[in-house]
């Protein structure tokens, strides 16, 4: 009965831990998203190539107003945080979509 518990109650504290984590970060203090910290790669860039021109534009200016503040060596006021309940992951559709293309044709080319 007492695992049971346990075991319930682990995801509350593995969210609490990731949201702690994500507190610490410093993308956040930047007003970054997830998404917007990737590696490019060939997935990533075909990911972005396909999101819809206002989704994409808020992305640049997110990066673009990022690097000024690192420039500056500043962050932004604290109400202009990203919060952990607002990043959204706005890339991963696009890039499931992408994945699963690769391995069709990877597939494809098999037969």
């Amino acid at each position: 009965m007492a695992a049971r518990r346990v075991v319930a109650e682990v995801p509350a504290w593995r969210k609490s831990l990731a949201k702690w984590a994500y507190g610490l970060s410093y993308f956040p203090q930047l007003g970054l998203m997830r998404d917007d910290i990737l590696n490019e790669t060939p997935n990533v860039k075909e990911a972005l190539r396909r999101l819809p021109r206002d989704v994409y534009d808020a992305r640049q200016f997110r990066i673009s107003r990022a690097l000024n503040l690192s420039n500056k060596k500043d962050i932004l006021p604290k109400d202009e945080w990203q919060k952990y309940e607002e990043d959204v992951r706005y890339l991963k559709p696009y890039l499931d979509e992408v994945v699963a293309e690769i391995q069709e044709k990877a597939e494809w080319a098999k037969k």
